[in-house]
């Protein structure tokens, strides 16, 4: 009994000196940094190869103390990317005292890995908006996605390696003796050559450029197979203690508002609403007047609402928008809904926030043209517009601030998600055969390594609101002298990316493409059957089918059209 109670007192004492446990992952190759997009590596077959995306998740935390045992870290998930920078996160109440080993496995356990994907917030490493590694409707994560491009003679070619599924998911061991007290930090290496050439070696050409890990796949085997040797742990510090989180306060709140309801379905995942402008009924008032007003434009002309129509799902059907002096805009209008789950904006991605974006517009030449300055002056002036400010802001003067708030609390409240798709997958709705068939094609790989004959879309266009929200180069023929991405990276990699629109309301957003290019969407549909445009950073989704494409059969083509209007809602007039 005595023991009983002194191991019991002893596991609270534990927790009660918790600390920190951060872990940094270096990725390499050979031991040295590994780099993206550079032709540079080779596999022991010899194809020159490079890496795009390395992206994977890992659960599963275990310490092993001095005496053996394993000391279980529960409940807590990392989220790596290499191309994104993301490549530290810390374990926390971890036990304080010596230990001489860390375990964990990457993928996720089944409660995770096929649990409800909504249910976590935005900035979890398992919400499936921030990591991307989600197969949605079909159901389970992503665990490892390793994407590039491969030369094999003259050869250029793609690669997709996504291993998923209950029976990958594997375990890291990692031994190497640290002490915690408050705070400590491990240096581990996940070296790539070893997960391509250890002891099952994978060449792209001979053992497939693709997989997806159907049962008994024999990349994934390798994989799973050599994803223990990749991992090693490089050193251990013991870092100062990291300073607290500042806390975010609403911005110019009113002595009186009322908060906006949004609304979404419980399939989305939790967007990440900014903190300091919360949803107020006010504000989405004065934001939507705004939208809708001429005034906001030089010569009194055009309203942001010219080029972002009710009618089309506030896009417009131009292919390029005229400006208050007829000049036409560089891009087609992009429609508006959703934002809430978008981080960067434009095609080019050259706003990082919708306060950001709202105002470029207005000052642009080519669109509205007006000074923000000379928009404070004649709001200020205006019969109506000083009241409506201080019922959204209190006693906050009009500034280009408040105007950029307004705004983007407006056009966060713009949402789509009661589609015939969604009703569908709710129960209410039942799609026909054809529009089955289209969604079968949708959510299928093209792998016919493994006798699939999809039309793949879903790599690009997953999700809840169909759309990986990153930037890609779809094969489109250049025209002009538009570079895309690459305007605002300056990044090789980069050139003639454009970032990728939801799929959703796609019935009203025609013409199609950054450019406007398609009238319809049997001509989007049409380009992706192939052939589409070869270039150095067309995307390894892309890059790895044949040369000619997908070549879909008309009926198939029709099938994938019928599933693309299913996603759709009818407009508020």
């Amino acid at each position: 009994m005595l023991k009983t109670i002194l191991a019991i007192q002893l596991l609270c004492l534990q927790h009660l000196m918790a600390g920190q446990l951060s872990i940094h992952i270096n990725h390499l190759h050979r031991n040295a940094p590994l780099m993206t997009h550079s032709l540079r590596y080779q596999t022991h077959a010899g194809e020159t190869y490079s890496i795009s995306r390395l992206s994977y998740l890992l659960s599963g935390f275990e310490l092993q103390s001095k005496d053996g045992s394993w000391i279980d870290i529960p409940e807590q998930f990392a989220w790596i990317d290499h191309s994104k920078r993301r490549s530290s996160f810390t374990l926390k109440d971890v036990p304080s005292g010596q230990y001489k080993g860390l375990r964990m496995k990457l993928g996720l356990p089944k409660k995770q890995n096929h649990g409800d994907p909504a249910q976590y917030d935005a900035n979890h490493p398992l919400n499936p908006n921030l990591n991307q590694l989600h197969w949605n409707w079909q159901g389970g994560y992503i665990f490892l996605a390793l994407e590039g491009k491969f030369r094999n003679t003259s050869q250029h070619s793609g690669f997709v390696y996504h291993l998923a599924n209950d029976s990958n998911l594997t375990q890291i061991r990692l031994p190497g003796a640290f002490q915690l007290k408050d705070h400590s930090a491990l240096s581990i290496g996940f070296d790539l050559e070893k997960l391509l050439g250890s002891t099952r070696p994978i060449s792209f050409v001979h053992d497939g450029a693709s997989t997806h890990s159907g049962p008994g796949d024999s990349i994934a085997s390798a994989l799973t197979n050599n994803l223990p040797s990749c991992f090693t742990i490089l050193g251990v510090h013991y870092p100062a203690g990291q300073a607290p989180a500042k806390k975010v306060a609403p911005l110019y709140l009113p002595e009186t508002f009322t908060p906006y309801p949004f609304k979404t379905s419980r399939f989305f995942t939790k967007p990440a609403l900014p903190r300091d402008n919360p949803l107020l009924v006010e504000r989405v008032a004065l934001g939507q007047a705004l939208f809708h007003d001429k005034l906001l434009s030089k010569d009194h002309s055009i309203s942001c609402s010219s080029c972002h129509q009710d009618a089309h799902a506030l896009s417009d059907p131009r292919p390029l928008s005229a400006g208050v002096n007829g000049a036409l805009g560089k891009r087609h209008s992009m429609p508006l809904f959703n934002l809430a789950w978008k981080s960067e904006f434009f095609w080019d991605g050259r706003a990082t926030s919708l306060r950001q974006q709202v105002l470029m517009p207005i000052e642009d030449p080519l669109e509205m043209d007006l000074g923000i300055e000379q928009l404070v002056l004649r709001l200020e002036k205006h019969p109506h517009y000083p009241a409506q400010f201080h019922q959204a802001f209190g006693a906050e003067p009009i500034t280009a601030e408040t105007i950029a708030l307004a705004l983007e609390n407006f056009l966060l409240s713009l949402t789509s998600y009661q589609s015939k798709f969604d009703k569908a997958m709710a129960g209410k709705a039942t799609l026909n055969k054809l529009e089955q068939r289209g969604m079968q094609l949708f959510f299928t790989e093209y792998e016919p390594r493994n006798g699939k004959f999809g039309a793949d879309c879903f790599h690009c266009h997953g999700g809840a609101n169909f759309s990986d929200h990153q930037f890609h180069n779809n094969g489109l023929s250049p025209k002009g002298d538009d570079l895309g991405r690459y305007e605002v990276t300056g990044i090789e990699s980069d050139m003639r990316k454009f970032s990728t629109p939801s799929l959703r309301q796609l019935a009203f957003t025609a013409p199609y493409m950054h450019d406007g290019r398609f009238a319809s969407l049997e001509e989007v549909v049409q380009h992706y059957s192939g052939p589409m445009h070869q270039s150095p950073t067309l995307d390894p989704n892309l890059a790895k089918h044949p040369k000619r494409g997908l070549e879909l059969s008309l009926d198939d083509q029709a099938a994938l059209v019928a599933f693309l209007k299913c996603l759709s809602t009818e407009p508020s007039k």
